[in-house]
């Protein structure tokens, strides 16, 4: 089809301009707007691309060779590079905000993410939300919405999923809500229990020499803390990253908007959670995740601080539970090269920590100021008769697959 298009004439000096048709565009939604049982289905979607990936991985210090090297993912079993579960759901959060939470005072939660299909290059991701619950607390008060994502591809499978707790104030008087039109897709209850897929390999090619000797399955015992050493300076460079996962929240790049705030948001932008979130775990690749095979999920977790612009972030670790998986259990029976079936020999394991996210604040002189309380959940603090702790950002739980060094012998 082609469309002939002449020279536009300048029409404004002859228009005089009616101020009784001014229309003030709304985003995002006031408590009253959110209903119970609605799904949503979140505007654009997102294509990822290798550049996407490997700019996301390096910005954000990843350390697995999994999402930087394309032979190491190839040799476990990989069609390409996929995209780090950090990027996924930052993608997943973000495409979600302009309905979900474009006009809340804080996000209060993520719970129980999970990963459940990988992303590769030229998969598109959209977004779904499904209105859980709602607790109004009085009139004028913000209330409590919690909500049920998830993330699909371009052949409709499940990437990703996660709940999702935010603060959102009540309407203002004389407001006029936007035409909200509810998915035709629904979206199941959330699962508990779900299968993520994971390649197949052979343990016997996995590559030896690009993860660090110390980071398999058997280096991780029950009640060691892993201090990661190096912090990581947030720039105004969190700008630009919050629109290039989606994230539409004028909060973190609308410094009139947050100006406007109260308490500890306002002033400068807020960096966008979910980026704080993927450098504290990239800060601690080289200690944790190097060889991981999967990021299984994450329990309920806190922004317990506002992040900005010149903090300087650092992350610690916590060994919770280890879980060895057995070929029997987790990867099919093999016979090895030399005839002998490695049935009962653990591939890999599942490890659950803690994690601990801080500012302006060294870990070894957060260890040593605060000791033990500094892995008690902030929000249980006030029930214990304890201070919070204003160093710290951050906590949650993640639990990933990782090698096991007896499959390399």
């Amino acid at each position: 089809m082609k469309i002939t298009n002449t020279n536009m004439k300048e029409l404004a000096p002859q228009e005089a301009a009616s101020l009784g048709k001014v229309i003030y565009k709304q985003y995002g939604k006031y408590l009253g707007d959110f209903v119970v049982g609605e799904t949503y289905e979140h505007p654009r979607g997102m294509t990822v691309t290798a550049g996407m990936i490997q700019d996301f991985s390096t910005t954000f210090l990843e350390a697995n060779p999994l999402y930087l090297n394309l032979e190491y993912a190839k040799a476990l079993g990989h069609k390409a590079i996929p995209a780090s579960p950090m990027l996924v759901f930052n993608l997943l959060l973000s495409l979600g905000v302009q309905n979900d939470s474009e006009k809340a005072y804080a996000n209060l939660g993520y719970y129980n993410v999970k990963f459940l299909k990988n992303v590769y290059p030229g998969d598109t991701i959209t977004s779904f939300t499904k209105i859980v619950d709602k607790k109004e607390r009085g009139e004028g008060k913000p209330g409590i919405v919690t909500i049920n994502t998830v993330g699909n591809n371009q052949h409709g499978e499940r990437v990703a999923q996660y709940m999702r707790k935010i603060m959102v104030p009540p309407a203002p008087q004389g407001y006029q809500p936007p035409k909200f039109i509810p998915s035709k897709i629904d979206i199941p209850p959330y699962q508990d229990s779900v299968e993520i897929e994971i390649p197949d390999f052979d343990a016997k090619k996995w590559p030896t020499g690009v993860t660090r000797p110390d980071t398999y399955y058997e280096d991780f015992n029950v009640g060691d803390i892993i201090v990661s050493p190096n912090g990581r300076t947030i720039t105004d460079e969190h700008f630009a990253w919050t629109y290039r996962v989606g994230n539409t929240h004028p909060l973190h790049f609308d410094r009139l908007y947050s100006q406007g705030m109260s308490g500890a948001m306002s002033g400068d932008p807020i960096t966008y959670g979910g980026l704080v979130f993927a450098w504290l775990l990239g800060l601690s690749g080289r200690d944790i995740s190097e060889n991981a095979l999967a990021d299984l999920g994450y329990t309920e977790g806190y922004h317990t601080q506002p992040s900005k612009s010149g903090e300087t972030v650092y992350c610690i670790h916590r060994v919770l539970a280890k879980d060895a998986l057995g070929a029997s259990t987790a990867f099919p029976k093999r016979e090895t090269e030399d005839g002998r079936s490695d049935q009962g020999r653990p591939v890999a394991g599942a490890i659950q920590f803690q994690v601990i996210g801080l500012r302006d604040m060294k870990p070894k002189a957060a260890i040593e100021k605060y000791g033990a309380d500094l892995f008690i959940k902030e929000n249980n603090k006030k029930d214990l008769g304890k201070e919070k702790i204003p160093e710290k950002i951050f906590e949650i739980e993640r639990r990933l697959l990782i090698r096991s060094r007896s499959q390399l012998a």
